[in-house]
């Protein structure tokens, strides 16, 4: 069943950060996560007791400052909705993001609690509180560059699912799988719409794909 998504009124003003370097989460599509750290487990605890069960996912910008502890972040995330969620016996949360809306951060909060919160603004991404439209995409230049990409990195797929997957569902979820490098990940993240997206994710893939001494030399996001 899909999530409702709520209106751009509902949003909070303030949401827990959860930093995680190469991985994003997309408006309407589902991440599973390992949660184990202290912190993370006490912000997950605090988030279930909340209405909407949102949080920020949100990438450190590891180019910009080194600190492991307290890491730059990049300004744009998305919000996710815990719609599931497992306490297994030796005490992880296994849960299931549901992505909402991304978000700009306009400040960081002063740390009360073992975690980050920030306050965000959300209103240059109303649109992805509405379901995404079907954009012109060459699906076929598209599965033929993953086919590629695929076989060069020696991920096995069921092509047929694939093919059968919706573009907006197939995008989001090659997005997400395919180890990019962070700050590639994090401009398809900020990608302006479903289009520009998968032009963007098919041009790195081909690029990812190019012999080593060719991707050397090419530009990269």
């Amino acid at each position: 069943m899909a999530t409702a998504l709520p209106l751009l009124t509902e949003l909070p003003e303030t949401l827990p950060l959860l930093p995680l370097s190469g991985v994003i989460l997309l408006p309407q599509a589902r991440l599973p996560l390992n949660i184990f750290e202290p912190r993370y487990m006490t912000m997950i605890d605090n988030t279930l007791g909340q209405k909407g069960r949102m949080i920020g996912l949100i990438q450190p910008n590891i180019l910009e400052n080194k600190d492991n502890i307290s890491p730059s972040l990049y300004k744009i995330g998305c919000a996710g909705r815990i719609s599931s969620f497992t306490e297994t016996e030796d005490g992880r949360y296994l849960i299931n993001l549901t992505g909402i809306c991304r978000f700009t951060i306009l400040e960081e909060l002063p740390r009360e609690l073992p975690y980050r919160t920030a306050r965000l603004d959300w209103h240059s991404y109303a649109d992805d509180l509405t379901p995404a439209d079907e954009a012109d995409i060459n699906r076929k230049h598209l599965i033929e560059t993953l086919e590629n990409y695929f076989k060069i990195q020696g991920i096995v797929a069921d092509w047929n699912a694939v093919q059968n997957t919706p573009s907006d569902m197939l995008i989001s979820s090659l997005v997400m799988i395919c180890p990019l490098p962070p700050n590639e990940k994090q401009a398809l993240l900020e990608a302006s719409d479903l289009k520009s997206r998968a032009e963007l994710l098919k041009t790195l893939l081909e690029m990812a794909s190019l012999p080593q001494g060719e991707s050397e030399g090419s530009a990269r996001h």
